[in-house]
C-alpha cells in the first residue's frame, strides 16, 4: 500500500525583538536549508519576514526553533505565524534585500570582541592578523555605529568604507558568520589607526600597527594616551605607576575620585583583587562592564591613586580588539598589564566623540592620542555594576552594553519623552509596552552636557522610531533637564511637561523593572542626597506609600537645616555641626568635625542656623551619611559626589563582623529621628571606638530604622511589598542589609537591577507616572 503524500504548507512568519544585527538572517537560511524548506526571509523596519513552505512536521519544527535557539546576540520577543496559500515553490531558500516599509526593530548594544575574532586577531596567518577592528555578526559595534534603521551599512559608519573583493564575499555568504555583519572589515578596506603626540601634532603621525607600538611604549613610559573606543575616547595610563596616576588625576581636576582599571586578562584582574565566581561571569560577560570589586584590591599592586578611600575597585576587561592589541600581543615587547581607562573628558563634561575636538578639549589632559577614522555615531560611556552576595546584579550607570536594548513595560505608555534628572542623566523614549534608555549622559550643568542630551534624544528616535507626543521631567523649578523639557515639550501635541515629584518617580521605576501593573501600592524607601519635595525643602529620607498614580508620603528623615543649599555638600564637617544643632547637641571641641573648621567658617555657620540665613531644611538620608562620616573622623571635605558616604562606608566594611550592636533611631509616627544614634555615635566616639566600627554600628541601625518603619507601614496599610530605591541605595552594606532584614519580617523587597537606583534610572519612573496621569486625564 502506497503510503500518502504528505500536503505541503506555506506560512508567513514575523519574527519582532533585536533580530537585526546578529546574525538573524544566516540561521533562517541554515535552518530552512537543514530541514529542506523553500521559501525567503528578510529584514524589515519591524524585524524579519519569513515565508516558508514545506511539510507541516518540517514547518513546526522551523517556527520552534526559529524562538528557542536564536543567535547569541538575537532576542525574539514575539513570533507571529499565518497561513499562505501554497505556491509549489521549489526547495530553494534566499535571503532577500531589506523592506524599507514603516516599523520598527530593535538593534543590539555594542558587543565584547567574541572568540573567533580574537583567534584571528592572534593568528599570523589569518588575514585579519593584528587587525584593530575584526569583528562578525556575534560581536562588536551596533549602537555607536547606527545612524538608522533598519541596520544596513549604508546607514551605520562604516558606509565611507567601501569593501574589498575578500570582505564583500563574506559579506555575501550566508555561510559565513560574517553575512551581512556591517562593520565587516579587513587591514585592506577597513578603518586605520593613526597615533598623534602633543609634541608632534603637526607632524606625519605614525599609522596602524607602528601607530600601536608607540602606543604601548608612551604608556609604559608613564605617558597619558587618549584612546578612541566604540562610543568616545578614553584617556589611559599604567594603573601601576603612582606618577602616572597621580598626573592625570591632577590634570583632569577629578579630586579624590576613584579610577576605574582595564586588566589585560583575567591573570592581571587576580593580580589585583580576588573577584567571586559572580563577580568573573559579570566581567566576562558580552556587556563587559566596570565590576565594582569590593573589599579586594590590591594596593601593592596599584598605584596609591587609583582609588583611595573607596570600598570598590573598578575593573573591566577589553571588550574590542584595539584594546587587546593595547596590551600587546604573545611575542610583543612587556607594556602594562593593568590601564587605567577613564572617560576622555574634563570634569564635568561628557564623553569626547570626535577626532578634532578631542585634539583641542583633550589637550590639557593627554601626552597622545591614539585614534581612527570611523566616526562614532553615538557617544556611550562603561557600564558600571556591582554584584551582590546573592550572586544578582545592581546596575549603577546603564550605557554601553545594555543601550539601545529595550525594557518591557507593565503599563502601556503613549509615545513620550522622559528626561531624568541632573545628575546621572540617562533619557528614555516609551511606546506601547517598551521602553529604551539613551546611553549615561552625566551632569547637566554644562552646555555640553545639553547639547550631549539633545543628540542622545535625537539618535534614540532613529533608532527606535518613537516620535514623542509628551515630555516628563522631575518637578525642581530649577533643574537645567526640567527647563530643557519645557523647550522640548513647545513643539509637541501635549505642550506642557508632566512634572514627577523626584521620590516618586524612583520608586515608580523599581515597580515598573519589576513588572508591577500599579494597582497595588507599595512600601517605597526612597533615600538620596537630593530631590525637590512637594513642601518646597530638599527631600531624600523619605517612606512612601505609592502607585504610579500618586504617593503620601508616611514618613521621613527629621529634618536638619542645609547651610549653604547645594554648595555646603562639599563640607560633611559643616553638615555634621548642622545635624548637631538640629538635634540640640553641643558642639564640643573634642569633636573632630568641630576641628575640622575653621573659626571663620564656626561663626558663619553659627550665624546661618541661628538666622535661617541660606539654609533650607532637608530630610536628605545622603546627607545624613555625610555628617555621619565627619562626625566619627572619616571625610570632612568632599572633593566628589558622595566621597564622604564612600569612605564611610569602606570604613563600615572592614568592621562590619565585630561591629556589635547597631545604633537606634527615634521612630514614631512620621518620622525616624537620628538624634539618639548622634549621641550614641559620640559617647563611643569618646570611649575611643575605633571610626570604622562606629561607621558599621550606623549603617546597621538605618537598616533597622528601614524595618521599623516598614513595619508601621505595614500595620497601618496592610501592604507586606517594599521597594528600595534612590542612590544611597548604591551602597552594597545598607542595601544588603536592609533587605536581609525586612524579607527576615516577611517583607517582599524589590531592589533594582539592570536600571540604576541612582538618577539614572529616574527617567523610566518619569515615564511611567506620566503616562498614568494622562491616562487618567
Amino acid at each position: 500500500m502506497t503510503a500518502p503524500v504528505t500536503q505541503a504548507v506555506r506560512r508567513r512568519v514575523t519574527v519582532r525583538g533585536t533580530v537585526q544585527g546578529v546574525g538573524f538572517r544566516p540561521f533562517v537560511h541554515r535552518l530552512a536549508t537543514d530541514l529542506a524548506l523553500a521559501g525567503f526571509v528578510s529584514n524589515t523596519a519591524s524585524g524579519v519576514l519569513i515565508e516558508v513552505e514545506g511539510p507541516p512536521d518540517g514547518i513546526a519544527s522551523f517556527c520552534d526553533r526559529l524562538a528557542s535557539r536564536p543567535p547569541p546576540l538575537a532576542a525574539v520577543l514575539g513570533v507571529g505565524v499565518e497561513d499562505l496559500p501554497v505556491t509549489g515553490a521549489d526547495d530553494t531558500f534566499t535571503i532577500r534585500s531589506t523592506d524599507r516599509s514603516p516599523g520598527r526593530t530593535l538593534l543590539p548594544p555594542d558587543t565584547a570582541t567574541c572568540d573567533d575574532c580574537l583567534r584571528e586577531l592572534a593568528d599570523p596567518a589569518d588575514r585579519r592578523h593584528r587587525h584593530p577592528f575584526v569583528t562578525c555578526t556575534h560581536c562588536g559595534p551596533r549602537f555607536t555605529i547606527a545612524t538608522g534603521m533598519p541596520y544596513d551599512r549604508a546607514v551605520t559608519t562604516m558606509s565611507g568604507f567601501p569593501m574589498c573583493p575578500d570582505c564583500a564575499r563574506e559579506y555575501g555568504d550566508p555561510g559565513d558568520r560574517r553575512f551581512h555583519a556591517q562593520p565587516v572589515a579587513c587591514p585592506d578596506c577597513g578603518p586605520r589607526l593613526r597615533l598623534v603626540t602633543a609634541a608632534g601634532r603637526a607632524a606625519a603621525a605614525a599609522r596602524d600597527a607602528d601607530a600601536l607600538t608607540a602606543a604601548r611604549w608612551l604608556l609604559a613610559e608613564g605617558r597619558i594616551v587618549a584612546v578612541k573606543g566604540l562610543g568616545g575616547y578614553h584617556l589611559a595610563c599604567d594603573a601601576t605607576n603612582a606618577r602616572a596616576v597621580d598626573t592625570l588625576r591632577a590634570r583632569k581636576e577629578r579630586g579624590g575620585k576613584p579610577f576605574a582599571v582595564m586588566c589585560a586578562d583575567l591573570d592581571a584582574v587576580r593580580r589585583v583583587a580576588a573577584p567571586s565566581p559572580a563577580e568573573l561571569a559579570a566581567l566576562t560577560s558580552a556587556r563587559r562592564p566596570i565590576v565594582l570589586l569590593r573589599g579586594h584590591a590590591r594596593q601593592d599592586v596599584l598605584a596609591p591613586g587609583i582609588c583611595p578611600g573607596s570600598p570598590h575597585l573598578g575593573v573591566m576587561l577589553p571588550y574590542t580588539p584595539l584594546h587587546t592589541l593595547l596590551f600587546g600581543l604573545p611575542g610583543d615587547p612587556a607594556g602594562p598589564r593593568v590601564l587605567v581607562m577613564t572617560s576622555g573628558n574634563r570634569s564635568g563634561e561628557p564623553i569626547v566623540t570626535d577626532d578634532d575636538e578631542a585634539l583641542t578639549r583633550l589637550a590639557p589632559l593627554a601626552d597622545a592620542w591614539l585614534a581612527h577614522d570611523r566616526a562614532v555615531a553615538a557617544p556611550c560611556d562603561d557600564s558600571l555594576l556591582r554584584v551582590r552576595a546573592d550572586g544578582t546584579e545592581q546596575v549603577l550607570r546603564r550605557s554601553r552594553g545594555y543601550v539601545p536594548r529595550p525594557l518591557r513595560l507593565p503599563v502601556p505608555v503613549r509615545p513620550a519623552l522622559a528626561v531624568g534628572g541632573d545628575l546621572k542623566n540617562a533619557l528614555c523614549l516609551g511606546e506601547g509596552d517598551q521602553a529604551w534608555f539613551g546611553p549615561h549622559i552625566g551632569d547637566m550643568g554644562e552646555l555640553a552636557t545639553l547639547e550631549a542630551a539633545r543628540r542622545a534624544e535625537s539618535q534614540m528616535r532613529r533608532l527606535t522610531g518613537v516620535v514623542p507626543e509628551l515630555v516628563a521631567a522631575d518637578r525642581h523649578p530649577g533643574y537645567h533637564s526640567a527647563r530643557w523639557a519645557r523647550r522640548r515639550a513647545a513643539g509637541l501635541p501635549d505642550r506642557t511637561p508632566v512634572l514627577v515629584q523626584h521620590h516618586h518617580a524612583h520608586i515608580a521605576s523599581a515597580m515598573a523593572e519589576h513588572g508591577l501593573d500599579g494597582t497595588t501600592p507599595v512600601i517605597g524607601v526612597a533615600f538620596d542626597g537630593t530631590g525637590y519635595g512637594d513642601d518646597g525643602t530638599v527631600w531624600g529620607g523619605e517612606i512612601l506609600i505609592a502607585d504610579y498614580a500618586g504617593f503620601r508620603r508616611f514618613a521621613r528623615l527629621t529634618p536638619a537645616p542645609l547651610p549653604g543649599g547645594d554648595a555646603g555638600v562639599a563640607n560633611p564637617c559643616r553638615l555634621a555641626l548642622a545635624r548637631l544643632w538640629a538635634a540640640d547637641l553641643r558642639w564640643d571641641p573634642d569633636l573632630p568635625c568641630l576641628a575640622a573648621c575653621t573659626t571663620e567658617e564656626l561663626a558663619l555657620l553659627q550665624r546661618q542656623l541661628t538666622r535661617g540665613v541660606a539654609c533650607v531644611a532637608t530630610s536628605s538620608m545622603g546627607r545624613l551619611f555625610d555628617a555621619v562620616s565627619s562626625l566619627v573622623g572619616v571625610c570632612h571635605r568632599a572633593e566628589y559626589e558622595a566621597q564622604a558616604a564612600l569612605e564611610l562606608e569602606a570604613a563600615a566594611a572592614s568592621a562590619w563582623d565585630a561591629a556589635g550592636p547597631a545604633y537606634a533611631f527615634g521612630v514614631a509616627a512620621g518620622a525616624f529621628d537620628p538624634a539618639p544614634v548622634l549621641r550614641a555615635l559620640i559617647a563611643d566616639l569618646r570611649h575611643g571606638t575605633p571610626a570604622a566600627v562606629l561607621a558599621a554600628r550606623f549603617h546597621r541601625g538605618v537598616a533597622r530604622a528601614v524595618v521599623a518603619v516598614c513595619r508601621q507601614a505595614r500595620q497601618d496599610v496592610r501592604l507586606d511589598t517594599v521597594v528600595l530605591s534612590g542612590g544611597v541605595f548604591a551602597n552594597a552594606l545598607l542595601e544588603e542589609e536592609s533587605a536581609r532584614l525586612l524579607g527576615e519580617d516577611g517583607f517582599t523587597v524589590l531592589r533594582h537591577g539592570e536600571v540604576p537606583p541612582n538618577d539614572g534610572g529616574l527617567a523610566l519612573g518619569q515615564l511611567v507616572v506620566a503616562a498614568h496621569r494622562r491616562q487618567e486625564e
